[in-house]
């Protein structure tokens, strides 16, 4: 059986805590690194066999008194606990997933409120991104901006994670380019833990994954959200550019991102704004 999220989650995270962190003494060397799942297992008041079973995939339904022991034993915190929490529950719910499968089509269809959205925001750039970052509509003043990028070179969907790890422009033209396909690598995390039983979605990260820069990224147990931020570019035709970007979110599946015109720092006259990432929630 795959393993899910959660089971992915609970070895990253025990392979990141140490002896230490734990109270427990260094000892000597270890098969691999990290605690042992034996001792996550004391920690947690449970059995290692069925800690076994939930880092397996074969176990899938974990009591909410299991899943507080298990966040104690693993130290954590905040938004991590809060996000294991939602793994145990997507994990569970993986199996009915499968109605998913196949509508790819209609739910990348940009519905006709966002489309007027998209048009009233003119001339501030401005686009909507799907679940696997393609781009499913945009208006006038985002096409103007980005077609000198190249991000809209080619026959096919733009899609802003092939861009960043793919177009031969990106690493020239984003100066946060690290910054970026950080972003980028959580937003497909999120949207793995939402769409779990979506196989375009996974056929799609698991091509990724062939990416050496991609692969270093993706770290299901670590996919913090951020839906605003900076977009620094070496432009073609403005020159540095640095533009704030807001995503709004549409509904799961889709959000619309905003640059902000208004507050960009450029020295191209007349330019009224500016494009960066999008959230998958």
């Amino acid at each position: 059986m795959a393993r899910n999220g959660f089971a992915e989650f609970l070895i990253a995270r025990r392979a990141e805590l140490r002896p230490p962190d734990v109270g427990l003494p260094e000892g000597g060397r270890r098969r691999t690194p990290g605690l042992r799942r034996e001792e996550v297992a004391v920690r947690a008041g449970v059995s290692a066999d069925y800690l076994a079973r939930l880092e397996q995939g074969r176990d899938t339904n974990p009591s909410a008194a299991v899943l507080d022991a298990l966040a104690n034993a693993l130290l954590l915190r905040g938004e991590d606990r809060q996000y294991f929490n939602m793994l145990a529950l997507a994990s569970g719910n993986e199996s009915r997933c499968s109605q998913f499968a196949g509508s790819e089509s209609a739910e990348d269809q940009v519905p006709a409120t966002i489309e007027a959205i998209l048009r009233a925001l003119q001339p501030t750039p401005a686009f909507v991104v799907g679940r696997k970052l393609d781009v499913l509509g945009w208006n006038q003043a985002w096409a103007d901006f980005v077609a000198p990028l190249g991000l809209l070179d080619g026959p096919d969907q733009p899609n802003l994670a092939w861009y960043t790890f793919m177009h031969p422009a990106a690493r020239r033209v984003l100066h946060n380019w690290e910054h970026a396909a950080d972003t980028f690598s959580a937003a497909l995390c999120r949207a793995k833990l939402h769409r779990p039983g979506d196989d375009s979605l996974l056929e799609m990260i698991e091509a990724l994954r062939g990416i050496p820069d991609f692969t270093d990224r993706w770290k299901p147990h670590r996919v913090g959200a951020s839906s605003s931020g900076t977009l620094q570019l070496d432009h073609p035709v403005h020159g540095p550019v640095e533009v704030p970007f807001e995503t709004l979110e549409a509904d799961r599946d889709q959000s619309v991102v905003v640059w902000l015109a208004d507050r960009a720092s450029t020295h191209a006259p007349g330019l009224r704004l500016v494009p960066n990432r999008a959230v998958n929630e």
